[in-house]
This record gives C-alpha cells, structure tokens and sequence, in this order.
C-alpha cells in the first residue's frame, strides 16, 4: 500500500466524518438558530460508547472503561448515535429551556470543558488522559481485500452514510418541520405567538444533531482505533463553524464545500509547506488561519459562498371557483 493512497484515503474518511458534523450543525445552527459550542463532547461520547462496546469487558490492567463488550461494529454504531441523542437530550434539557441564545452557547462551553476535566480526572469511566485504544477494525479479518483494499472500503462506507445523512437532513429542512425551525430562528416571539413550541424545537433539533455527532465519532474511532482527551478539544468545534460559515449557513452544498476547504484543504496545505522556526510553529499559524479565515468570511461575505436560499411559496392554481386576480375584474 502507497503512502499516497493511504494518505488520500484516510482524507476521505476525515472528509465525510466532517461532513457529518457540518450537517448536525447547520441543521441546529444555521435552521433553528441554536449556538453548539460544547458540540464536540457529542461527537466524544459516540466515538467512546462505539469503542468500549466492542472493545470486550475491562481488565483494569492495561485500561479502564465502562460497557466494556463485544458487539458487532454494525450495533456499536447504533449505540454510538443513541449515545450522542440521549446526552443531547439531557444536556438540552438543563441548558435550552427559556434562556437567552447567547447564555445557550455559553452553558455548552463551559459542559464541553468541565467533560473533558471529567473524562481525563475519573480514570474508570474511560482510562482518563490515556484514553481507549485497540479499538478493532470492522470486518478486517473477513473481507477479501488487500489492507488498501480495505482503507478505501471504509471510506466508501463513511461517504455513503454521510450521503443518507445529507438526504435525510435536506428533507427534514424542507419539511414544515424545517420551515418551523427557520420561523423560530428568525422571529423566535412571533413563533411563539403563532403557537409554535419553540423549547420543543429546539430539544428536537438539538437531540438530532447529538445523533448525527454520535455517529460521526462512532465512524471515525472504528478507523483510527483509538479515542482520548486529546483528540476532542473545544477548538475542533470551531473549525466545523468555519467551514459551515465559509460555505453558508443554511445551504447543505455549501456545508460540503466548507469543510472540503477548512479541514481539508486548509489545515492540510501547511503539512506540504516547508518548516520554519520552532518545531509546532507551523501547527499554531494552522490555528491562527482558521480565525483569519472565519472573521475574513464574515467582514467580506457573511452569507458564505453559497447563500442560504429563500424558501418561495407557490400560488395555488386558479380553479372554477377562484377569486378572479384585480385585472379580471370588470373584463368582459
């Protein structure tokens, strides 16, 4: 197996891993308005409830963790996006019910800190700052395919459920259901004046998009077979808000193109470019672009590079007993 090949293809996995992300977010921030900054600890809780279920039970003596079995990577997927719609649920019960948006964003900052704190500090729920590792390839052993063969399957994998995702989510914004999470986002009294449950909304928004990230981080811990501390700081969500920013919030297109553009092309150019100052200078100036590039986005072109499109009610066609338009009145 190339390096080439290995690299291309473990991109395509990152690719649709991200786009899974870009899809959960635009739908709860960019159709109902709901500020996910704690959204990694969604995609955290699916990558280690898709682990320690197929990991087998625990030993205590190389690592810790809870759940511990050996389930089909088919089922530990399951799991994963249960995990991230159940804690979705919980969390959004404390932190989405009459509080301001901006207080909203906050509250799921400060959870996102305070778990990775929990995860790293109680070694027996997830073996702390080690984090789980030897997490088992699906179906390695039993496809008749080369270890290339293999990588480029699984990415195939990953792609098509980021495609079913991206069907489904698109439906569901063009649904009335959708058209009611846009009314909320916009004019969020006048919903509720309308007789809108905007709290019930915005739960139901939030537990999907959790899901989404459950799964996201099922699929991406079944590849790199290893998940810890490390791997979910708060500043990966904000590269996801990048990407749905520079490609428009409210448009699924540009989701795929943002995160085609931030987390691929843009934190990948740097690895090409030749190094200078400090071994981890380059991978700070990585951090510092994405702010760049996220404020540049907003001072040049807010609405992304594909806008979010307005939805236009058709008129209903004219029938035998139709109200005549102002210019037939009076016509002979």
């Amino acid at each position: 197996m190339t390096a080439w090949s290995y690299y291309i293809a473990t991109l395509t996995v990152y690719f649709g891993v991200n786009v899974l992300s870009g899809l959960s977010l635009n739908l709860q921030f960019g159709y109902a308005g709901v500020v996910n900054f704690g959204y990694i600890i969604f995609q955290s809780v699916g990558a280690y409830i898709a682990a320690v279920v197929v990991l087998g039970p625990s030993s205590g003596t190389f690592q810790q963790y809870v759940f511990g079995a050996h389930l089909p990577f088919g089922v530990a997927l399951l799991l994963a996006t249960a995990a991230g719609a159940v804690l979705s649920l919980l969390i959004g019960l404390f932190s989405l019910r009459n509080i301001r948006r901006d207080y909203q964003a906050a509250i799921l900052l400060i959870i996102s800190l305070i778990a990775t704190q929990v995860v790293q500090g109680y070694v027996p729920l997830f073996n702390g700052s080690n984090g789980v590792t030897g997490i088992p390839r699906p179906l390695f052993s039993t496809l008749p395919v080369s270890l290339q063969g293999y990588q480029w399957a699984y990415a195939g994998w990953v792609l098509a459920l980021a495609a079913i995702v991206y069907v489904l989510v698109r439906w569901l914004s063009r649904s009335p259901w959708g058209r009611a999470l846009r009314a909320m986002r916009d004019q969020e009294d006048a919903a509720a004046a309308l007789g809108l449950n905007v709290t019930a909304l915005r739960l139901q928004v939030f537990v999907i998009g959790g899901a989404i990230a459950g799964l996201s981080g099922g699929l991406l811990v079944e590849y790199i077979g290893a998940w810890s501390p490390d791997a979910w700081g708060y500043a990966e969500t904000f590269v996801i808000f990048t990407a749905i920013f520079v490609g428009g919030l409210g448009n699924y297109a540009g989701v795929v193109l943002g995160v085609l553009l931030v987390p691929i092309l843009f934190l990948e150019l740097p690895r090409f470019l030749p190094q200078v100052g400090y071994p981890g200078l380059m991978d700070s100036i990585e951090w510092i672009a994405i702010g760049a590039i996220w404020m540049l986005c907003l001072y040049v072109r807010p609405q992304g590079l594909f806008p979010e499109r307005r939805n236009r009610a058709r008129r209903p066609a004219a029938g035998p007993l139709a109200e005549p338009r102002p210019e037939q009145v009076g016509a002979v």
